[in-house]
């Protein structure tokens, strides 16, 4: 065996055994090597991919091929942050990539490394996400304070002036500030969103998917097309049946609003979705293994300046919305230890729930909302 052989196959083995993904292209930018990290992170097969173009081996808005191909030409090395990448099967990804141009004398080739993004940016907004929360629960409880003590005075004070009135039609008027004062109070407990402990037990996430279901087609009477797409090896998860029916059943039927104010119902679809999730990060704790709910439709989409803070109380798109359907799913899935995550676009909007199997933290799992 020479030294040239030998050195070779030791080059080989060391990109074969790195975590980092890497990716080697011939001067005409075609794949020549893919090590087990790249085929991870791109899910697709070395061999698959053998001979093809960066352009078919994904697609990167904006692109950035030009730039690669004169970093590649000129000998120097080229960074990029936070791209955007399309893969084969049609996932998207983020990466930071950095190529580095290497030229011999006989041959010049391009080497990728590649380092996913999806996961940190995730945690990142997912932690972002539920401080902004707990911030807007805080001032939410503070306010209720504020708003209930003299609503129930000024009730009380409604009822002892509605008996010293002499005259019965009078009343309508104290009937008027004692119903519109019970409204208030009940705007403001809705806005809390559960005020009991959640009553775990085993249940069958199917079950759930399917009493909302049922719910939202008595609804449309059948008129909105609702598929499954179920995974049946999902085990039983530790949750309050009535509140998680409350959570997704709150997400469908915005849905379905949504749908409705834009096109005929009989136009509409929405998908519920159900897949095992292994080693999810939610907050600061590790999951081995979790259950995705995904409930995808077909409507107009979120506008982007209302994505970030649709999960906080009184965001609607509707005129005659409440916003406060996705407060309440949010505190509810927060009560499970979960989240609620949600991605958008004109004619496809997916809500992702995310619950662990059972809670990892007792303290969490016993925490209710008080006034």
């Amino acid at each position: 065996m020479t030294k040239t052989f030998q050195h070779s196959l030791m080059q080989h083995q060391l990109l074969e055994n790195m975590t980092t993904a890497v990716l080697v292209f011939d001067d005409k930018l075609r794949v020549q090597f893919m090590n087990p990290a790249a085929e991870a992170v791109l899910a697709i097969s070395g061999r698959q991919v053998y001979g093809l173009s960066i352009k078919e081996l994904f697609k990167e808005k904006p692109s950035s091929t030009e730039e690669i191909r004169a970093a590649l030409q000129s000998g120097n090395c080229y960074n990029k942050r936070e791209a955007r990448l399309k893969l084969v099967n049609g996932h998207s990804l983020t990466v930071d990539y950095a190529v580095t141009p290497l030229i011999s004398d006989s041959e010049t080739i391009l080497l990728m490394e590649l380092q996913s993004r999806d996961r940190l940016l995730r945690i990142s907004r997912e932690e972002t996400l539920k401080a902004k929360q707990e911030t807007a629960r805080i001032l939410v409880r503070g306010l209720a304070h504020e708003i209930k003590n003299p609503l129930g005075g000024l009730r009380g004070a409604a009822q002892l002036l509605a008996r010293e009135l002499p005259n019965e039609d009078l009343k309508d008027y104290t009937n008027v500030i004692i119903e519109e004062a019970d409204r208030l109070r009940n705007l403001v407990d809705r806005m809390l969103g559960p005020l009991k402990l959640p009553t775990m037990a085993p249940i069958n996430i199917h079950e759930v998917l399917e009493r909302v279901s049922n719910l939202i087609h008595a609804e449309t009477n059948g008129q909105l097309k609702i598929t499954r797409d179920y995974d049946p090896s999902i085990p039983d998860v530790e949750a309050d049946a009535e509140q998680l029916i409350q959570a997704t059943l709150n997400i469908v039927r915005n849905a379905m609003q949504a749908i409705s104010q834009h096109m005929p119902l009989s136009d509409g679809h929405i998908s519920l979705r159900t897949r095992i999730l292994r080693q999810f990060t939610i907050g600061d704790t590790r999951h081995k293994i979790i259950c995705r709910v995904d409930i995808e439709d077909n409507g107009p989409g979120i506008p982007r300046d209302m994505l970030e803070n649709i999960f906080y109380p009184m965001i609607s798109g509707r005129a005659d919305g409440s916003g406060l359907g996705l407060s309440i799913s949010q505190s509810i899935l927060t009560q499970h230890n979960g989240l609620i995550a949600c991605e958008s676009e004109p004619g496809k909007t997916v809500f992702s729930l995310f619950i662990p199997f059972q809670c990892k933290n007792k303290k969490d799992k016993n925490r209710g909302v008080t006034l």
